[in-house]
């Protein structure tokens, strides 16, 4: 539509969109209603856990496929049917029964839609249209995730009181249609192929970049995936695991949550910052920055059981995770270019909601081997240091930086949409 021609629209739809996006629709919402599932079933709390599980572990699975789909049949087409899938699927969940198998095959099939309703998506649409400031509008896209963690749980909470964890499954498959489907039909674009906007195997093949077969086998793809496997090991271990961690040194209980409330925040900050640091200076040294950050908050929590002191480390962890998302879309637009943006976006974050289930139970398991936290956490700090030396050997030159800054990366910031 003429009337939502300036590519910050992108942006602004996919703020929308991502506030309903798969993490926070399979995990915030559901840990809201876990217990009166529990309650009404008389289920321990390893049924819905495990459902939450296989439905991610089932959307890290399908990502890669979706964004193949969404390489050769054009973002809008794959995305607004993910959606409509995405929503009735989630609205279906009403009629579960009190069949544990039965229950966790229906999340195992939200999932799988659900990775439409991913990043993906909107994290192409964005690197298609902005060049000298992709950074920042990936980082302004991206606050969508931390603003749905906030949001979501509180709306699914209203929806339980009103509804019954039933109608709020049904309500909830509704919002996420509501919102999500005019997000992505009226802002989000499809990449500019030589002047035209086309969709389709053959305009993604004149599309600047390399083929997905040609980026698997090369050095670069596997030491991105190897940093984006050890930082969601890492923060996602410690928060899921924080008020815990905490209530361990006899912080008492509701000043852990108040801690564990920071780190939304913290997710969104990280987000904005690396996306701006990303315009302006070398994507590996930003990375690299970003991975000192929850290093240096593993540090903290190993040394101090102040609150004022844990609290900082647990948001350095924070903005480490927060930062990732970002950098994904970023680095591989720069080094891979965007020809199979979709199906190589696939793999990294596929990687990453691998690392981000592993992390939570490797330290749950450390702990009740160790009967402490103190083992995982010195193996986390190792693990991020070793990510970070990972990330400095990636090629000192982008092969796709941004146009007019030759083969170097860029060091200033400017509109410079190349779709329209």
């Amino acid at each position: 539509m003429k009337v939502f021609r300036n590519p910050w629209w992108i942006v602004f739809g996919s703020v929308l969109g991502l506030i309903v996006g798969n993490v926070t629709i399979l995990q915030f919402s559901t840990s809201v209603l876990m217990k009166p599932i529990m309650a009404e079933f008389g289920w321990p709390r390893t049924i819905p856990s495990a459902a939450v599980g296989i439905g991610t572990l089932c959307a890290a699975i399908a990502t890669p496929f979706v964004g193949r789909l969404i390489d050769r049949h054009g973002i809008k087409r794959v995305t607004l049917a993910a959606i409509a899938l995405f929503a009735v699927a989630t609205a279906a969940m009403a009629l579960a029964p009190a069949a544990a198998l039965v229950f966790c095959a229906m999340f195992c099939v939200v999932g799988l839609f659900s990775a439409g309703q991913a990043p993906l998506p909107y994290a192409k649409s964005i690197a298609a249209a902005f060049d000298h400031r992709r950074g920042i509008a990936l980082g302004v896209a991206m606050t969508g995730v931390g603003l749905g963690a906030a949001l979501v749980p509180k709306l699914s909470q209203v929806y339980l009181e009103h509804f019954g964890w039933r109608g709020a499954f049904l309500a909830l498959g509704i919002t996420v249609f509501a919102i999500a489907f005019p997000a992505v039909g009226l802002f989000l674009r499809e990449p500019n192929v030589r002047g035209t906007v086309g969709t389709g195997a053959h305009a993604a093949a004149l599309l600047p970049g390399l083929d997905a077969h040609t980026v698997v086998r090369s050095r670069s793809f596997w030491i991105l995936a190897v940093v984006f496997t050890c930082i969601p090991v890492v923060a996602n271990g410690i928060i899921f695991h924080l008020v815990a961690l905490l209530t361990d040194r006899g912080i008492p209980a509701e000043r852990a949550v108040a801690v564990f409330g920071a780190i939304g925040p913290s997710l969104i900050v990280g987000r904005l910052l690396c996306g701006w640091f990303l315009d302006r200076f070398h994507g590996p040294y930003v990375a690299v920055a970003f991975i000192a950050m929850p290093a240096l908050g593993v540090l903290v929590l190993l040394s101090s059981s102040d609150i004022a002191v844990t609290a900082t480390g647990a948001v350095l962890v924070g903005l480490g995770l927060g930062a990732e998302v970002d950098l994904i879309g970023y680095l591989q637009s720069r080094y891979f270019g965007l020809r199979a943006f979709g199906q190589v976006y696939g793999y990294l974050f596929a990687i990453f909601t691998v690392g981000a289930a592993i992390g939570p139970f490797a330290m749950g398991a450390t702990f009740d081997v160790f009967g402490s936290y103190r083992p995982t956490l010195m193996a986390f700090f190792v693990v991020l240091v070793g990510a970070a030396i990972a990330m400095l050997q990636m090629p000192r030159a982008y092969p796709y930086p941004a146009a007019g800054v030759g083969s170097t990366p860029a060091r200033r910031a400017g509109a410079d949409p190349v779709a329209h």
